[in-house]
């Protein structure tokens, strides 16, 4: 259900009845219906529609509108009874004193289209104020300009970030335990050297332990110092909260776990973290790769060893072919990329790390150009109006 409140001049019951079938139009295209609500509702909802079913409301708008200063106005019109015309007089009007507004208006379909995507943003706006990231250990050292500012995203965002030190994670790692979940027994049902799987597991357990202790919704660790430390990869550790919905990334990249965040707010779906490995211009087909995933984005998997190390156990996964959207913004929100393209099946290489991914793109200008770092995140479908909305409503709130 969506709420809609309704500011219109006295309708004739022509005009009245043109407005209820363009709403029962839009429900029908949205597949939820959409309801009336009152002036006090509409200021309670985290998201509604302000509808001008007509021209001649631009007075009652002024009547109400101290109690929306500081409210996302989104202006629902009909393109019947002069309601685009109000709209736009009343969106100058919302623009000359400060406030933030937006005309929905268009084909139907399209229309609905809209309002998914803006509510679908909306939600995960609100969703990521007050939650928190962590960060055990300090970034990778080869991650020369990857880097986060905590302020400006608490300022833009109102997320947070907690720094765990290693010792911590290795203190934990040293208790020897885990909870099982769906996901461990099914990494214990691989056919993959049994001991190695239960050290990854026990590294999951540490993992997962720090993300309950510090409220975490999402935690990027210092990976590679466990190659040494406890002869072991966080490979499967990552896969597996990312499978419970807690975004868990690679070495210590803030940026890039910051982007997990968005996305699988925006999205819901599942993530992968992975570097652009290699740009075939003359197919049109890139390459990311990485030793971890959640095997719920997965047509299948195996596990095999951490690619740079040849210890430990990485997951080793195939995607089914579809839309994807890839997307990564700067530490500080100040810039983001998100690119639309379609998963292709391709031949694995041992060239890479363990899973690959083959995507089909229109343009690689901004890798070569203009990239934001190494990392990106992919999730399957395309978002990226849902990704621009959400930046959009971001900057507003500034």
């Amino acid at each position: 259900m969506i709420g809609y409140y309704q500011i219109r001049s006295p309708l004739s019951v022509n005009t009245q009845q043109r407005a209820a079938s363009f709403v029962a139009s839009l429900s029908q295209a949205l597949g939820e219906e959409l309801v009336e609500i009152d002036l006090t509702r509409y200021l309670s909802e985290d998201f509604a529609l302000l509808f001008v079913a007509s021209g001649g409301s631009e007075g009652y708008f002024l009547e109400i509108f101290p109690k929306l200063r500081g409210r996302r106005c989104f202006i629902l019109t009909s393109g019947e009874s002069n309601s685009l015309a109000a709209s736009m007089e009343i969106l100058s009007y919302l623009r000359k004193h400060g406030s933030f507004g937006e005309i929905l208006h268009g084909d139907i379909g399209q229309l609905a289209e809209k309002i998914r995507v803006l509510r679908n943003a909306h939600r995960a706006l609100r969703a990521l104020r007050g939650k928190k990231l962590g960060c055990v250990g300090a970034p990778s050292d080869w991650l020369i300009a990857s880097d986060y500012s905590p302020d400006a995203v608490a300022e833009k965002l109102g997320l947070g970030f907690v720094s765990i030190a290693m010792d911590e994670l290795l203190d934990e790692i040293q208790k020897r335990s885990y909870e099982e979940n769906e996901y461990t027994l099914l990494f214990k049902r691989q056919s993959f050297d049994k001991d190695e799987i239960e050290k990854a597991l026990c590294i999951y357990g540490a993992f997962q332990r720090l993300v309950d202790k510090y409220g975490l919704i999402g935690v990027s660790v210092r990976c590679f110092d466990l190659l040494d430390s406890v002869h072991s990869t966080g490979c499967l550790g990552l896969s597996i909260l990312n499978s419970l919905g807690v975004y868990g990334g690679c070495e210590g990249d803030m940026p890039t776990l910051l982007s997990m965040a968005i996305l699988g707010s925006v999205t819901g779906k599942p993530l992968f973290m992975c570097n652009p490995s290699r740009f075939d211009t003359k197919t049109g087909q890139a390459v990311f790769a990485h030793c971890t995933v959640p095997v719920t984005m997965l047509d299948g998997f195996c596990l095999n060893t951490h690619f740079e190390s040849g210890i430990g156990a990485a997951v080793q996964g195939t995607f089914n072919e579809g839309d994807c959207t890839l997307f990564k913004c700067e530490g500080d929100l100040s810039r983001f990329c998100a690119l639309e393209g379609t998963v292709v099946k391709s031949a694995f290489s041992d060239a890479l790390c363990r899973t690959q991914v083959h995507v089909k793109l229109d343009d690689f200008s901004y890798f070569l150009t203009k990239p934001i770092n190494n990392h990106h995140v992919l999730c399957t479908g395309k978002h990226a109006a849902e990704i621009e909305a959400f930046f959009c409503l971001l900057q507003t709130e500034q």
